[in-house]
């Protein structure tokens, strides 16, 4: 299982979303088709209609960002962390 974190301000649009939740999956694809599945809606938030990361999207592999932003196909094994952060703009 892959170990996933969140920010907190994802709780606002995904009220069960907890701050970590574990999911299988051998590619970062993989890891948000999975938590798409137990979050309806949650990969649309991180990937765009081409599986895609968005702009707004980062995720990083334990302390190195995902190079693959196009197809996220960045492998990943059990006991991997993997971060998703969105930037957060206003004024």
């Amino acid at each position: 299982m892959v170990q996933v974190r969140f920010t907190r301000h994802l709780s606002r649009y995904f009220p069960d979303l907890a701050d970590r939740e574990e999911v299988s999956g051998s590619t970062v694809a993989e890891v948000v088709a999975a938590l798409d599945d137990r979050h309806p809606g949650l990969g649309a938030y991180i990937v765009d209609e081409r599986g895609s990361l968005r702009r707004h999207v980062n995720i990083f592999l334990g302390q190195e960002m995902v190079h693959d932003r196009m197809n996220l196909l960045d492998p990943v094994k059990d006991g991997d962390q993997l971060y998703i952060f969105q930037a957060l703009s206003g004024g």
